[in-house]
C-alpha cells in the first residue's frame, strides 16, 4: 500500500472530458482533494473512462448548486454517474436531487452517519439511483493515529505529575461522518489507555487558522497536556505553529499526529515535528472509478455489500516520508487500476481495496 500511495502522490495532474463527475468538496490547491483527484484520473486513465471533477472549495452548499447544474445540462453532456462525498452531512439533499434528475451515483471517502440514515435508508432503498459507497475506515484512522501517538508518548515519558499523559483533540467537524468516526476511534484508544486523559477536544473545521487559534488558548488551559491529535495534517501545523510562537518545540516538549499525506506532512515525520502520521484514505476515489467502470460493464459490486468500508489508512515511518520527498519531483511508472477491476480480471472474486495492496 505505502509504494501506491507514494506513487501515486507523484503523479501529475492531467483533464478528462466528462463522463463520469466528482464533486470534489475540497479546495483546488488542498493537497489531499487534489491527490485524491490524481489518482481518481489515474483510474480514469487505466481504464478508458473520463472523469470531470468540480471542487466546491469548501463552500459545502455548492454542491447543491453543482448537482442541479448537472441535472439541467443537455441529456449529450450529462455525466453517466456522478460520485460525491457525505461532507457536512448533504447526502440526503443530494440524493434527492440526483434521483430525481435519474443520474446514477455513488457516495466515496463519506456516507452517511447513522442518524442521516433515517433519511437516506441504504443505497437503492429509498433512492434507487444511489447505487452504493465506498469509504475508508475512518475509526481506525483515528484509532491508529492515536494508538501511536499515546506510545510515543509513554516512550518519551511525557507524563504529568499527577502520572497521567494528557491529550488534547482538534477535530474536522460535528457534521460529516467520516469527522465523527475518526474522532470514535481517537477516543477509543483513549480509552483502551488507563493512563491517559483526554483533558479537551474542540473542532476546528479541517482549517490550519481555526486551529491555531483554538491552540492557544487549549495550551494555556491545559500546561499538562503533552499529546495533541488532529484530525487532519492542516490542523496539527496551526497547532504546531502557536506552540512555537510560546516557545515550544514539536517533537520534543509536546507530540502532534496528523491524518493526510501531504509533502509538508511526510517532511514533518521526517524532521521529527510530527511524531504521528498516517494516510493513505484518498484512494477512495480511485476504487469508486473501478467499482462504477465494472458496474457499467454488467459487473455488479453488490455481492460485496452495497455499503463498502475498507481499512485503507497505513501508518508511515521516516524512512516512509524519506523516500516521498526524495522521488517528489520525478514521475514514476503509472499505476494500472484494470488490476483490480473484475472486468479485467474475471477470476477476480472480491476487491482487494485494503491497505496491503502492492505496485
Amino acid at each position: 500500500m505505502k509504494l501506491l500511495i507514494i506513487s501515486l502522490l507523484l503523479l501529475p495532474l492531467s483533464v478528462w472530458a466528462q463522463r463520469v463527475v466528482f464533486i470534489n468538496p475540497g479546495k483546488n490547491n488542498e493537497v489531499y482533494w487534489v491527490t485524491a483527484t490524481k489518482s481518481m484520473q489515474m483510474a480514469a486513465s487505466s481504464l478508458n473512462m473520463e472523469l470531470e471533477v468540480i471542487y466546491t472549495e469548501r463552500e459545502h452548499l455548492k454542491s447543491i448548486d453543482i448537482a442541479n447544474q448537472l441535472i439541467s445540462r443537455p441529456s449529450k453532456n450529462r455525466p453517466e454517474y456522478v460520485i460525491f462525498s457525505n461532507d457536512y452531512g448533504l447526502a440526503p439533499d443530494l440524493l434527492n436531487l440526483f434521483n430525481k434528475g435519474k443520474i446514477p451515483c455513488l457516495m466515496a471517502f463519506s456516507s452517511p452517519s447513522s442518524k442521516e440514515r433515517s433519511q437516506t435508508g441504504s443505497p437503492r432503498e429509498n433512492f434507487k439511483y444511489w447505487i452504493g459507497s465506498i469509504e475508508p475506515d475512518a475509526d481506525y484512522g483515528g484509532y491508529i493515529t492515536a494508538v501511536d501517538l499515546i506510545k510515543q508518548g509513554r516512550q518519551m515519558n511525557m507524563r504529568a505529575p499527577d502520572g497521567k499523559i494528557h491529550l488534547l483533540a482538534i477535530a474536522g467537524d460535528k457534521s460529516t461522518n467520516s469527522s465523527i468516526l475518526r474522532n470514535e476511534g481517537m477516543l477509543r484508544a483513549v480509552k483502551e489507555s488507563r493512563d491517559v486523559i483526554l483533558d479537551q477536544m474542540v473542532y476546528a473545521d479541517w482549517s490550519r487558522k481555526i486551529a491555531a487559534e483554538k491552540a492557544d488558548w487549549l495550551l494555556k488551559r491545559h500546561p499538562s497536556a503533552k499529546l495533541i491529535w488532529s484530525g487532519n495534517d492542516q490542523m496539527s501545523f496551526g497547532a504546531m505553529e502557536e506552540l512555537e510562537k510560546n516557545g515550544g518545540a514539536p517533537g520534543k516538549t509536546v507530540l502532534f499526529s496528523a491524518i493526510n499525506t501531504s509533502p509538508e506532512a511526510f517532511s514533518a515525520l521526517q524532521s521529527g515535528r510530527l511524531s504521528t502520521l498516517a494516510g493513505g484514505h484518498f484512494i477512495a476515489g480511485a476504487w469508486a472509478m473501478v467499482m462504477i467502470h465494472d458496474y457499467a460493464h454488467g459487473i455488479d459490486f453488490a455481492n460485496e455489500g452495497l455499503n463498502l468500508v475498507k481499512p485503507m489508512f497505513t501508518l508511515f515511518t521516516k524512512n516512509d516520508a524519506a523516500v516521498f520527498l526524495k522521488e517528489f519531483d520525478n514521475h514514476p511508472i503509472p499505476i494500472d487500476f484494470k488490476r483490480s477491476s473484475k472486468y479485467y480480471n474475471p477470476a477476480l472474486q472480491k476487491y482487494y481495496f485494503d491497505p496491503m495492496v502492492k505496485k
